[in-house]
């Protein structure tokens, strides 16, 4: 069976849902396919900084997340070697939005929030039928100016623009020619905890770092607070720890040095059915730089993109922008030609082409930068050697708080920019 659809998005992630949602915003309708039979929450919660509140802002969904998440007010890192606090930042007013009627009265506005509430807000916004579950693509091919893209099922979608938001192993990546991510050598173990009383945590990020590991628990709401811990793992730890979330917990346990007895707490709170763990993977920069991030009417966003290491909190944050600059810069396209009657398809395709084109040139280096730093700052923050770890602790902290920051206080735009 075939259909044809003008713009198919792969992926109802963050990225693959912002963008459908942008499009929607701006009159426009997409397909979005997603290979599992729900919404994928996989990840539990992330950090989201100003410039994805900026991005939420576009779509129109940030007031009602402001409601469920708590707002955060400092970056404190401490050493879990000596159990010091090694920095101590607070989020500065660097601005204050110009709407009255927005909840965002202070400019850089951080946050914790759960993944499934963000996917749950995207998906409603959405109108009935945009994403069809259970359907995974498994290859791609040209047919004209259209792509088929066929589905597990045997069904067949003709597609003027495909739009690859399908993570880590994307299928429209492979078939723009990027590599599969590669392996940091380092891992994550994750986990959510709820409080039915109110966990009484102050409204702040918490870092340690030390031996070789680092991990931060951030509260979500009232009852809810996230955690992470990433650390260089031995084969044996991966082979003792593998589909077992008991055994990850008391390992997280067994590292997390000189720390506070309410931060220990966390995860000795943490059930094993709330904790995973996965290993960190990244694309190569020089990839990024040079690859193909559009051809023709085709593009990926999102991790299919530029996936990096989470030391800087900004995987979801970027996808949020890759959503907002796509659907705008597509969409300039799009209407464009719906305003010209006398265009050719061939004049049409020329356009979208352009469109896709402008995306990729506004995000190439934008994530080429998040990539490289994110790997940089990770390597800092969880060496164990003597040397670099004394300059973490005792120069390199304020510095590194403060580079997280700044990459924050990007500004991707409003939808339409005109």
């Amino acid at each position: 069976m075939e259909a044809a659809e003008c713009i198919v998005i792969v992926g109802a992630g963050i990225a693959g849902l912002t963008t459908a949602l942008g499009l929607h915003r701006l009159g426009i309708r997409s397909l979005v396919l997603e290979s599992s039979d729900e919404l994928r929450t996989t990840g539990f919660a992330f950090s989201t900084w100003p410039n994805a509140w900026r991005a939420l802002d576009a779509v129109g969904i940030g007031d009602s997340l402001r409601l469920e998440h708590e707002r955060l007010f400092r970056l404190k890192t401490y050493s879990t070697i000596s159990g010091t606090e090694t920095s101590n930042r607070e989020f500065a007013e660097q601005g204050k939005t110009q709407s009255s009627d927005s909840l965002s009265s202070v400019g850089f506005e951080t946050r914790c929030i759960q993944r499934k509430n963000l996917l749950e807000t995207l998906a409603r916004e959405l109108p009935s039928g945009t994403i069809r579950y259970s359907s995974k693509v498994v290859s791609i091919e040209e047919s004209g100016h259209l792509k088929l893209v066929h589905l597990a099922d045997g069904s067949i979608l003709k597609a003027k623009v495909l739009i690859g938001c399908d993570g880590l192993n994307s299928a429209v990546a492979k078939w723009l020619g990027f590599n599969k991510p590669v392996y940091s050598g380092r891992s994550a173990i994750r986990g959510c905890v709820s409080y039915s009383e109110g966990h009484g945590l102050d409204p702040n990020f918490m870092q340690f770092f030390g031996r070789g590991v680092r991990f931060g628990v951030i509260p979500c709401d009232d009852t809810t607070v996230y955690w992470f811990f990433t650390f260089s793992p031995s084969s044996q730890d991966h082979k003792e720890m593998e589909d077992d979330p008991a055994k990850m917990k008391q390992f997280v346990l067994s590292r997390l040095g000189k720390v506070p007895d309410h931060v220990r707490g966390v995860i000795e709170r943490s059930e094993p059915r709330n904790t995973i763990m996965s290993p960190l993977r990244y694309r190569r920069p020089w990839e990024v730089a040079w690859g193909n991030i559009s051809k023709g009417t085709v593009c990926v966003a999102g991790d299919a993109f530029h996936p990096m290491t989470p030391d800087l909190g900004q995987g979801g944050c970027s996808a949020l922008e890759d959503g907002v600059v796509l659907a705008r810069c597509l969409g300039q396209a799009l209407i464009h030609n719906s305003n010209n009657n006398k265009l050719t398809a061939e004049d049409e395709r020329k356009h979208i082409e352009a469109g896709l084109e402008n995306y990729a040139r506004e995000r190439r280096w934008r994530g080429f930068e998040l990539i490289t730093t994110a790997f940089m700052v990770g390597y800092i923050q969880q060496s164990d050697g003597k040397v670099l770890s004394f300059m973490r602790d005792r120069i390199l902290a304020t510095f590194l708080a403060g580079r997280l920051i700044s990459i924050a206080a990007y500004d991707c735009g409003k939808l339409n920019s005109s």
